[in-house]
This record gives structure tokens, sequence and C-alpha cells, in this order.
């Protein structure tokens, strides 16, 4: 749902070419498969599409080539911090770093839930992701000469 959300903001700002956006699990438990059926209908409610994204696994390549390697929570964040070779931990957030009106540190999963639970999650995801991309446009984007 972050990447689908995020591509949206991504896009609306004109960013699409400049700005690449993925997700990757820390575990193999789905890899190959569709988003849950929940998420992605709570994602089209807001005209988001899902359905052709795939799970996969976090590898080294995107700790490399990412800014950014975000969690959702502390314990993909730990799996990521396991997972970053040394020279590359700064690039290791949490997403709801990017949304600290929030007062909260990590996504909670809906996976076990009612259909709010996901609907929650885009609201939070929806909140960094807005923050994430004013982040984007001051570290990266300010500094471009025009």
């Amino acid at each position: 749902m972050a990447q689908g959300m995020f591509v949206r903001y991504v896009e609306e700002a004109g960013l699409e070419g400049i700005v690449e956006v993925d997700s990757a699990g820390t575990h193999a438990f789905h890899i190959g498969e569709s988003p849950d059926h929940r998420a992605c209908a709570s994602a089209l409610k807001r005209g988001i599409d899902l359905s052709h994204q795939r799970a996969r696994r976090v590898g080294r390549r995107d700790f490399e080539e990412f800014d950014y390697v975000l969690a959702m929570d502390r314990d993909n964040y730990a799996h990521l911090q396991a997972y970053c070779p040394a020279e590359f931990e700064h690039k290791l957030q949490c997403v709801l770093d990017f949304a600290p009106e929030l007062g909260e540190r990590e996504v909670p999963d809906p996976y076990y839930g009612g259909g709010s639970g996901f609907e929650r999650v885009l609201d939070m995801i929806g909140s960094a992701g807005e923050g994430l991309l004013r982040d984007i446009r001051t570290r990266y984007l300010e500094r471009v000469p025009s």
C-alpha cells in the first residue's frame, strides 16, 4: 500500500522518472504474490491500483540503489538492520519518522483485523508519504540547478 500511495504522490508532483519507488519484505513468505485483496480494495477506493505489484524480498541492491530504506515497524527495522551493510545504515529509517505529527512510531499490521485497519494504515502512510516527499525535495531536489 505504501508503494502505491507514494507512487501517486510522485506522479502528482511530476517527479516520475526522477524519484523511483519500490517495496520489498523482510521475509520470503509471499514472494511473487499480489497484495492482500483487502489492501487492494482499500487502495482502489482512493484511486490507487495495486494489482500490478508482486511481493519480493529485500536484498543488498536495495541498500545500494535507494536513498531511503523504510521500515513499517520495529520488527522489520531490526530485520533490515541485520541485512544492511554498514556503509548504508544512514539510509535506514522508519516510515513514520516522516509523520511525527501522528505521535506513533510503528504502522500496525492490518492483516489480522478488518477492513478499517487497512484504511487506518493508508491514512498513516499517506501522512508519512507527504513528509517523505518534502524531505526528498529538501535534501535532493532543491539543490539541483534548473
